[in-house]
């Protein structure tokens, strides 16, 4: 909302840095930070960012450029920005990283209470006003969302889209499928490592010997040399962490502990976010933390494309949002849409107060015989798509929509209903929603996925267009029994003009080339190694389906005609109509 009362805080200060300050724990592991601060003797809020990437490079003086594998870390914000406009910026080195003490906690507990440590040292320092704030996508991001929930006396406000807040479902395991690709990537990342293996820590050495031995027997890790060389040799750089993960391929405590804690009361007032194209990690989370804060909240899901790196996007709105809580400055931002969404295709943002929109009808879209993905009810004897899954053929089987008629807007959660069986006893299920525009050229939406042998779900937190899967224990399939698979697929907002359709492919891989480095993202999983032939049943009796959220369009449903009048036919010819 514009409105007279908008107002941001005016650039007038020069910056004072101080680099490489060593900040002390409680336990006594030696911290480092550099701080930037108004060339001013007066006091004023600050804003916190804890990561363990390169220091410097977080506020370099870089042109931004699109994020990318090698940019992706730069993630603080620019500095420049605050303090010019009255704010101390504060980047902090976690335990274990780069030029801090201790060992690394991979957001373990006692990284969270350095966290809080540090805003009440910042708020105890002669140039603090005592309010202070935290800022910063991803690690940035989750670590907030972290001490948030332990209530730092100091801490006002928080700024942090673009954070997962469930480190199972959201990074490691998708649908309970490793993620090991993006995981290689993001730990390659981490500036000067040190770190011990939880799961040795908590179950002892010759327990952790005996699980290495035991995981390194799974032929689908073995086909990836990463995952082997970290079971193989845990003591090297990052190997400790990625051996962790490998030994828990169930939800459970070492995840449980580092997950944001909604239980708790957590009052802190918050802006949360993401963009659709960021399924594969953050997108998740935004939607749960605005489900479950207690506190001011707000929270923005923008076009497909990551903030540019460094970070400098949002600045505005963050600028706002801190004036309002560490300044005291009534800039109306209260009173803007609590939930801005943008819509892929439209160019246009949707200001609403609810998540899902108001206005969603979730419409089936049934899977057919011939590839079609439509709204009718099935046929008379309508069956089943086969398809083989081996090293020779990773095959699929795509479904595709009759070309729109009306302009048709998708905005919500989406689940995939799917009736399966496979000659195997698990089966990894990988669905991708696809935009097919007028001219037939594809792009990916979003995606689901799930281990069928996970495929139980919590009756208590699941909902019918967002199944909740607890990835307790794996339960073998029956080779050739017949299931019903629930697929949680990542939410998303597209326009769909006239001639566009909308469509699925299921598969048991990953193996499209990723079109740009967000999909890679949520791509690069663990495959399985043995042979097996897959089938989906699409008929009355198993009704296999899309459930789609439609938001606006889509009134009187898709037309298999194309919208299009056949040839008239009219056999007598000499039959006149006059009466």
């Amino acid at each position: 909302m514009f409105t007279k009362k908008w107002a941001a805080s005016k650039r007038e200060y020069r910056i004072i840095e101080e680099r490489d300050v060593k900040i002390r724990m409680s336990d006594g592991v030696v911290l480092d930070a550099d701080i930037f601060r108004p060339d001013s003797k007066g006091k004023f809020p600050a804003i916190l960012g804890v990561h363990p990437y390169n220091k410097e490079l977080q506020t370099a003086p870089i042109r931004p450029a699109g994020m990318n594998r090698v940019n992706a870390c730069y993630e603080a914000g620019d500095p420049n920005f605050y303090v010019r406009r009255g704010y101390v910026q504060i980047v902090v080195n976690v335990r274990g990283t780069g030029k801090s003490g201790g060992t690394y906690q991979h957001y373990g507990p006692r990284e969270v209470q350095d966290t809080a440590e540090v805003i009440e040292w910042a708020a105890s320092q002669p140039w603090c006003s005592g309010n202070v704030g935290m800022f910063g996508v991803s690690y940035f991001s989750i670590v907030q969302q972290q001490v948030a929930a332990l209530k730092p006396p100091h801490l006002k406000a928080i700024f942090c889209p673009f954070g997962y807040t469930d480190f199972y479902r959201d990074k490691f395991y998708h649908g309970g499928i490793l993620s090991h690709s993006f995981m290689q990537a993001w730990a390659a990342h981490i500036d000067n490592i040190r770190v011990e293996s939880w799961y040795r820590t908590r179950h002892g050495d010759a327990t952790f010997k005996a699980a290495l031995r035991e995981t390194l027997q799974d032929e689908d890790i073995r086909v990836v040399p990463y995952l082997v060389e970290a079971l193989n040799h845990p003591e090297r750089a990052a190997n400790a962490l990625i051996a962790d993960i490998l030994l828990q391929p169930l939800d459970g405590e070492y995840y449980w502990e580092r997950n944001i804690d909604y239980t708790k009361d957590i009052s802190v007032p918050a802006y949360h976010g993401a963009c659709w194209a960021m399924y594969g990690l953050h997108l998740p989370g935004a939607f749960r933390s605005w489900d479950n804060w207690k506190g001011p909240v707000k929270m923005i899901i923008g076009p497909p494309i990551y903030l540019d790196r460094p970070v400098y996007q949002y600045q505005y709105e963050s600028l706002r949002w801190f004036d309002h809580w560490l300044k005291g400055i009534d800039n109306d931002v209260m009173e803007d849409a609590p939930i801005k969404i943008f819509v892929t295709g439209s160019g246009t943002w949707k200001n609403t107060t609810e998540w899902p929109l108001p206005e969603t009808r979730w419409i089936p879209f049934y899977l057919h015989s011939g590839g079609l993905l439509s709204e009718h009810e099935f046929w008379p004897n309508e069956g089943l798509t086969t398809f083989e899954d081996s090293h020779f053929n990773r095959d699929s089987a795509t479904f595709l929509s009759p070309p729109m008629v009306e302009r048709t807007e998708i905005v919500g959660p989406i689940v995939l209903n799917l009736y399966g069986s496979t000659t195997a006893t698990d089966v990894l299920w990988f669905a991708s929603l696809l935009h097919i525009d007028a001219e037939g050229n594809e792009t990916l939406l979003t995606r689901g996925w799930l281990r069928g042998s996970q495929r139980q779900t919590d009756p208590g937190r699941s909902k019918p267009w967002q199944p909740y899967h607890l990835h307790g224990k794996r339960e073998p399939l029956t080779p050739g029994e017949i299931y019903e698979f629930n697929i949680e697929v990542r939410p998303n907002g597209v326009l769909l003009k006239p001639g566009e359709r909308i469509g699925l492919r299921v598969k048991c891989v990953d193996d499209e080339r990723p079109a740009n480095s967000l999909h890679s993202i949520g791509s690069g999983h663990l495959w399985r190694q043995k042979t097996s032939r897959v089938t989906i049943y699409h008929n009355a009796d198993y009704p296999s389906h899309l459930l789609l959220p439609v938001t606006d369009g889509n009134i009187i449903e898709t037309y298999m005609s194309g919208g299009k009048l056949t040839s008239d036919f009219y056999p007598y010819r000499n039959y006149s109509w006059s009466v």
